[in-house]
């Protein structure tokens, strides 16, 4: 990934989305660009057209927080592009780390494991930011048995949503998924420009899916902190369940998911049924098969 093209491709893209009525700008009827021009977005943020023009061309070496918080203002960003932006600008300025051995992947601690294992009642469950499925509970892995079924590991959201015809089917939304999948993966090329097996992600989903390609393209961001999941699960049902987002300090990168139905609802039901046949199943593989008698 070009650091210095995904900075010109990104302001370029948000410069595009503001209408000049938006910012209260007066301007005739021939206009030949679909959004704000460069000189607008300086007069915005009160720096001089060659200052900003120089940022828009990918140089944001030595650009100030202050001048970094007018063009988010001037481009009306979102509280995940101005982030985005942020990171790209840190990312820009750092010198290039000298080569080192790559770092020991993170393993999940037996504390961690137990404390996913004491949640009983809503599926849980950790992801990277790479979106690898990392751990979960039993009633996470039964809600995303579609996913863990792919004999590839680590298990990844991605691939799965891009690559597996079963998706579409899984996700009600899928277009929505699609959507937030790719643009979480942007937010954290921001923040990682350099990280290996990210790059190698895009690369291999940009390869293989042109649904991919379109929407890496648009570079769009954005958080995924709380919300509602609609799922079609192959054994219970449509789902429609609310989840919460929580960090994981101790492990830099990995993201919780917890899940829960309205009480009462339809899918409250569905969920304690799938919490059944989690439960069927497991017992059903921990019981050894009989000896064959000669």
């Amino acid at each position: 990934m070009d650091s210095q093209s995904d900075v010109r491709e990104f302001l370029r893209s948000r410069r595009a989305k503001v209408t000049p009525e938006q910012v209260n700008l007066i301007v005739g009827t021939n206009r030949r660009v679909p959004g704000l021009r460069r000189e607008e977005v300086a007069t915005l943020a009160s720096v001089s057209v060659d200052y900003y023009a120089r940022l828009e061309r990918g140089n944001l070496n030595g650009v100030s927080d202050e001048v970094l918080e007018a063009i988010a203002h001037a481009l009306r960003l979102d509280e995940a592009e101005t982030a985005h932006l942020f990171a790209l600008a840190r990312a820009a300025q750092q010198r290039p780390a000298r080569r080192r051995r790559p770092a020991p992947p993170q393993q999940v601690r037996p504390g961690l494991q137990r404390f996913l294992d004491a949640v009983t009642g809503a599926p849980t469950w950790i992801r990277n930011e790479r979106m690898d499925f990392v751990a979960a509970n039993a009633l996470g892995r039964a809600l995303y048995a579609p996913i863990l079924a792919d004999p590839v590991r680590p298990a990844n959201s991605a691939r799965f949503v891009f690559f597996n015809p079963e998706a579409r089917s899984f996700y009600p939304d899928w277009e929505q998924v699609a959507n937030d999948v790719v643009a979480i993966l942007r937010s954290y090329a921001g923040q990682r420009p350099h990280d290996k097996g990210l790059t190698d992600l895009v690369g291999e989903l940009a390869t293989r899916s042109e649904e991919f390609r379109t929407r890496w393209a648009a570079h769009n961001v954005r958080f995924h902190r709380t919300g509602m999941k609609k799922l079609h699960h192959p054994v219970v049902g449509d789902l429609e369940l609310a989840y919460e987002a929580m960090e994981l300090p101790a492990n830099p990168g990995w993201t919780m998911f917890a899940y829960t139905a309205e009480p009462g609802s339809a899918s409250d039901e569905r969920l304690k049924l799938l919490a059944s046949w989690a439960a069927t199943t497991a017992s059903e593989e921990a019981v050894p098969a009989p000896e064959k008698t000669q």
